[in-house]
C-alpha cells in the first residue's frame, strides 16, 4: 500500500462532507475494496491515534461508512463560518428528530422509510445530530452546535420544536404557492387563445 492510495482516499474524505463507504470510495478512486480498506486504516491511525494531539480532525465510522470531520472538542467552541443549504426533505427530518428526541433512529424509519440512514448520515456529518449506539439502533439528538446554525437564543427542546415547526411550514406554504402560481399562469399556448377570442370579440361588436 502506498502513501499515494492513503493521500488519494485522505482527499475524497476530505472533499465528501458526508459519510462514505468503502463501496463509495472505491467508485471515485477506482482502488480495489482491499486497498480502500488499508488506507482507512492508515488514515485512522494517523489522525486518531499518531497525531491525535496535533490536529483537530478525526476519522470516525458511522455504521458502515467513515467521514472526516473536525473533534466535537473544537465543533462545540466555534462559530461555524459556511453553513451549506439544508434541502426541504433533510430539514423535515431533522424536525421529526427535534419534535421526538431523543428518538432511536429504527422509529423514524417506520416514519419516513429507508431514507432516515443516509438522513441521518448527512444530518451528523454536519454536526447538528447526534447519533449514539442503542442496541440494534441508534439514538439520535440535537447537538448543541443546532440552536448556533439557525440562530436560536435557546437550546430548550420545546422553542427547538416551535421554531423547527414554523420552519418547515413555511417551506411547504412556499411550495404551496409555487405549485398555485405554476397552475394558475396561463401557458403561451392559453394566451394566444386569449387574445384570438378577444380580437374576434372585438370585431363582432
Amino acid at each position: 500500500m502506498s502513501v499515494k492510495e492513503d493521500r488519494l482516499v485522505e482527499s475524497v474524505l476530505f472533499s465528501a462532507g458526508k459519510p462514505l463507504s468503502v463501496e463509495e470510495i472505491q467508485e471515485t478512486t477506482g482502488l480495489s475494496p482491499k486497498h480502500v480498506s488499508e488506507a482507512i486504516t492508515n488514515l485512522m491511525q494517523s489522525y486518531n491515534v499518531d497525531r491525535k494531539n496535533e490536529t483537530s480532525i478525526e476519522i470516525v465510522k458511522a455504521g458502515n461508512k467513515f467521514t472526516m470531520q473536525v473533534k466535537k472538542t473544537f465543533t462545540d467552541s466555534s462559530m461555524m463560518v459556511a453553513k451549506p443549504e439544508i434541502k426541504n426533505d433533510l430539514l423535515k427530518t431533522l424536525a421529526l428528530i427535534a419534535f421526538h428526541q431523543p428518538v432511536k433512529q429504527s422509529n423514524l424509519r417506520h416514519m419516513i422509510g429507508e431514507r432516515i440512514y443516509a438522513d441521518v448520515d448527512q444530518l451528523v456529518s454536519l454536526h447538528l445530530v447526534h447519533s449514539a449506539p442503542y442496541g440494534a439502533t441508534e439514538v439520535l439528538t440535537t447537538t448543541r452546535l443546532f440552536p448556533e446554525y439557525f440562530g436560536l437564543d435557546s437550546t430548550k427542546p420545546e422553542e427547538i420544536r416551535e421554531f423547527l415547526a414554523k420552519k418547515v411550514i413555511g417551506h411547504v406554504v412556499k411550495e404551496k404557492q409555487g405549485d398555485s402560481l405554476d397552475k394558475t399562469e396561463p401557458t403561451p399556448d392559453e394566451e394566444g387563445v386569449e387574445d384570438e377570442s378577444a380580437q374576434t370579440q372585438m370585431k363582432k361588436d
